[in-house]
């Protein structure tokens, strides 16, 4: 009996003083990632800074093909050079026009021109841009929606269809 204790109380006191070490080690990275993201935070106020007047729009109602156009104003706000690299219709109605691979001084401002051709998009749409850019979260969104009017020519080809569809 006197050796199943000893035996259990050496387990004890193995466990606890590892438990202890993995602890300390917990500490340590924390504070280790806690000072990284202080950097991090520090480049990101010292990096550029993209500052919208607005960052959605909506087209309202407009009739099937028609194609509009609205112009998304930013500023640099930060204290770099800021630089779009890319953007990014979510589908190919919808087309941005953008400086592209521009330095863009802190203060100065600049917009992006996105196009939307509502040809075969009957009812509500919601588009969005995505812009790849040298901030600190790399990537910027733009959205725009408009409610389209289906054209009556179209909209009774796209019932004939679904109904051949159906009797198929």
């Amino acid at each position: 009996m006197k050796k199943i204790f000893l035996v259990f109380l050496s387990i004890l006191i193995v466990t606890f003083s590892s438990c202890q070490d993995s602890a300390a080690k917990k500490i340590n990275s924390s504070s280790a990632v806690a000072k990284t993201d202080q950097i991090s935070q520090e480049k990101a106020a010292d990096g550029p800074v993209m500052t919208f007047e607005k960052t959605t729009h909506d087209f309202g109602t407009i009739n099937e093909g028609d194609k509009v156009t609205t112009q998304f104003s930013f500023t640099n706000t930060g204290k770099a050079d800021l630089i779009i690299v890319d953007a990014r219709g979510s589908c190919g109605c919808t087309v941005p026009k953008y400086p592209k691979n521009v330095a863009i001084k802190p203060g100065q401002s600049e917009t992006i021109t996105v196009s939307f051709d509502s040809n075969n998009k009957p009812g509500m749409q919601q588009k969005s841009v995505t812009l790849s850019a040298n901030t600190s979260s790399g990537r910027e969104m733009l959205r725009i929606k408009a409610n389209v009017t289906p054209d009556p020519v179209k909209q009774k080809q796209r019932e004939a269809q679904a109904k051949a569809r159906q009797q198929n």
